[in-house]
C-alpha cells in the first residue's frame, strides 16, 4: 500500500513532467505542514508560507530521477 504521508511515486513524475495540476496536488498534500511550518508568534506569516511554498516548487523542478534501472 504504502505510507499515506507520502506522495505517490507517479505524483512526483507528473510534477516533474511539469503538470500544473499535479503541483497543485503536492502543494494541497503539504498545506498543513507549511502553515504550521510558516507560524511566527502565533500567527501564519503569509511572506514565510509564500516563500517555502515558492522553495518546494523550485525543488520539484530541480528533481531528476537516476538513470538507472532498479
Amino acid at each position: 500500500m504504502g505510507n499515506p504521508s507520502l506522495l505517490p511515486y507517479e505524483m512526483i513524475v507528473r510534477v516533474t513532467s511539469g503538470e500544473p495540476e499535479a503541483m497543485d496536488e503536492v502543494l494541497r498534500h503539504y498545506s498543513k505542514r507549511i502553515r504550521i511550518a510558516a507560524i511566527e508568534n502565533g500567527h501564519i506569516d503569509r511572506d514565510t508560507e509564500d516563500s517555502i511554498k515558492s522553495r518546494l516548487v523550485a525543488a520539484l523542478f530541480k528533481f531528476r530521477f537516476d538513470e538507472q534501472e532498479v
